[in-house]
């Protein structure tokens, strides 16, 4: 799965039609997205989820917005004294599931709702390089090795955590491929 796109909203009971048609043309956008998925307090108590219907003008313009970008709106219970105000809406089906409306969260007359997003964890890729022996040109290492004048770069005594001058002249070169993984 692709990124999945998350977002929050509240709106005034208040609002005025400027303000819900910026919210309507920025859900436009962002629905372009593979997957979406809008939560909040979309304040709209005159909606009737089962008919799909409104009675004010801008809670019907809210469902147009909705349905023009194929959201579905996923809470059935009331949240807030008998009107269904806060909603979880995602435009990709099986994204969510398990949704609870719960009890009053703290002091506010609202009730919380529970749910889950599904989708897999996408793994890292990591830019680390490594050598992989399995790939090694072992005949070659050993010609490389047979080259170098073992005895001249082993002689003197050797100082713990520095490399001989000698060793940095050594003509080892890797003989794996590097892989990234």
């Amino acid at each position: 799965m692709r990124d999945t796109v998350v977002g929050v909203y509240h709106r005034p009971p208040d609002q005025d039609g400027e303000v819900d048609e910026a919210f309507h043309n920025q859900v436009k956008v962002a629905s372009q997205s593979q997957a979406l998925l809008l939560v909040g307090d979309f304040n709209h108590p005159d909606v009737c989820w089962k008919g799909y219907t409104a009675k004010h003008l801008q809670s019907r313009r809210f469902l147009q917005c909705i349905d023009d970008n194929f959201f579905t709106q996923l809470v059935e219970e009331p949240t807030r004294r008998g009107a269904l105000l806060d909603l979880v809406l995602t435009n990709k089906e099986g994204l969510v599931e398990d949704i609870k409306v719960r009890g009053n969260l703290g002091c506010s007359d609202h009730r919380k709702i529970e749910f889950r997003i599904v989708g897999s964890m996408c793994k890292p890729t990591s830019r680390t390089e490594t050598l992989d022996f399995r790939r090694a040109n072992f005949d070659l290492f050993k010609k490389l090795l047979g080259e170098n004048p073992w005895d001249k770069t082993l002689e003197g005594p050797g100082e713990l955590g520095k490399v001989p001058e000698d060793w940095k002249k050594a003509n080892v070169t890797p003989v794996c491929k590097k892989v990234k993984k």
